[in-house]
C-alpha cells in the first residue's frame, strides 16, 4: 500500500521517486487525490506521485485505443509506440517516466483540473462494474508487475512495426496493450491474462505475415533466376 504521506509534505518528491503497489481501484485513486487537491495549486510531478503506477497505465490505456478499428492511421502507431514504450519501461524501473524538470514542477491550476479528474474518476468506476480483482498472482508483487510493464513495452515494440496498411497489425497489438493496462490497474489477473494472448496472437500473426513476405520473395526470385 501507499504510505500516508501528503503529497503537500515539503521536499517528499524528487525525480527518483517510487511507486508501491495498491489495491485500490483507480477510481477511488483519483477521488482521494481530487479530494486531496482542490483548492491548491499543484505540480505535474505531484499528480504523477498521486496516481502512481495506475496513472501510468491508464496513460498506456488511452494510448491504445486509437488502434482498436481495424483501419490504421499512417505515422500514428510510431508516435504512440515510442510514448507506450517510454511509458511502460518508467513502470517496469519503477520511476518516473524521464520528462524536464520545467515541466514535471510547473504549477497547475486546480479549479480546471478537478473537473477533468472527476469525469475521469467516473468514466473509469465504470469498469468497476466488469473488472475486479482476482487471479492475483498475476497482478501482485514487485516482479510479476515488472514483468507484465515489459509486456506493455513488447507491445508498444509491435505496435511501431511499418505494416499500417495491412489488416490488424496495429489492433491486435493495440487490444494487447490495453487489456495489460487496465488488468493491471484494476488488478484482474484474467483480463491481465487475455492481454498476454493477444501478444502471443499478435506474434504468431507477424511471423506468418513474414514467412509469406519470404516465400513470395523466393518465388519471385526463381523466376528471374
Amino acid at each position: 500500500m501507499r504510505p500516508a504521506t501528503s503529497i503537500w509534505e515539503p521536499n517528499a518528491l524528487h525525480q527518483s521517486l517510487t511507486f508501491d503497489d495498491t489495491s485500490k481501484s483507480l477510481s477511488q485513486t483519483l477521488r482521494d487525490l481530487i479530494s486531496e487537491i482542490k483548492g491548491h495549486t499543484v505540480t505535474l510531478r505531484e499528480l504523477m506521485d498521486a496516481v502512481g503506477e495506475q496513472g501510468l497505465l491508464l496513460i498506456c490505456a488511452l494510448a491504445s485505443l486509437p488502434f482498436l478499428l481495424p483501419v490504421s492511421i499512417p505515422g500514428v502507431s510510431t508516435v504512440f509506440g515510442a510514448a507506450i514504450i517510454l511509458v511502460s519501461i518508467a513502470i517496469a524501473l519503477n520511476r518516473l517516466p524521464w520528462l524536464p524538470s520545467r515541466i514535471l514542477d510547473r504549477k497547475l491550476e486546480t479549479a480546471r483540473l478537478v473537473p477533468t479528474l472527476e469525469k475521469g474518476a467516473s468514466l473509469v468506476s465504470r469498469l468497476d462494474r466488469y473488472l475486479k480483482p482476482r487471479f492475483s498472482a498475476l497482478t501482485t508483487g514487485w516482479a510479476i508487475n515488472r514483468a507484465n510493464a515489459l509486456a506493455i513495452s513488447l507491445g508498444g515494440v509491435l505496435l511501431m512495426f511499418p505494416l499500417g496498411l495491412i489488416p490488424f497489425s496495429n489492433t491486435l497489438p493495440g487490444i494487447a496493450i490495453l487489456l495489460l493496462a487496465t488488468g493491471m490497474m484494476q488488478r484482474d489477473g484474467i483480463v491481465v491474462l487475455g492481454g498476454y494472448l493477444f501478444l502471443v496472437i499478435t506474434t504468431v500473426y507477424f511471423a506468418a505475415l513474414g514467412f509469406m513476405a519470404f516465400a513470395a520473395g523466393q518465388g519471385l526470385a526463381g523466376i528471374w533466376a
